[in-house]
């Protein structure tokens, strides 16, 4: 039982990077009961979030975009914890498989005489597709 004035959530270390924290914070829930059974839940508040978050985009309201945004995020961060994914890993995967891919165009760009400053959206894209199926991972 929880004295007064203190918190189950209080055991999650703040100081954490805020992936991490956010797991935390999720799994002490968890613990009592305040959770999703079934991670298709999590994909509806994701869902839910996101419309949320795209309301306040068309409303063109910098303050409530950010709060929409660390909704979701922390919505994502949740079901990842139901996946039994690492947040923090996933990302840096993503953050790598970003840069190869970027990498990529810019090196097909530079063969052709070109860089990403003078390059299209579209040349871009269609190099992005190709690094897709000529790339691992």
């Amino acid at each position: 039982m929880m004295s007064a004035g203190k918190s189950l959530l209080d055991d999650a270390d703040s100081t954490m990077p805020a992936l991490s924290y956010a797991v935390a914070l999720q799994t002490l829930a968890s613990k009592v009961g305040f959770d999703w059974s079934d991670p298709r839940g999590v994909l509806d508040k994701i869902q839910e979030e996101a419309e949320e978050l795209l309301s306040e985009i068309n409303a063109a309201a910098p303050d409530k975009i950010q709060a929409e945004l660390g909704d979701l995020l922390f919505a994502i961060t949740n079901l990842a914890r139901h996946l039994n994914v690492d947040p923090q890993q996933a990302l840096q995967q993503t953050n790598q498989k970003f840069y190869r891919r970027f990498s990529f165009i810019e090196q097909q760009l530079t063969h052709q005489g070109k860089s990403v400053e003078n390059a299209s959206l579209l040349e871009m894209d269609a190099l992005w597709e190709r690094s897709k199926t000529e790339q691992s991972v």
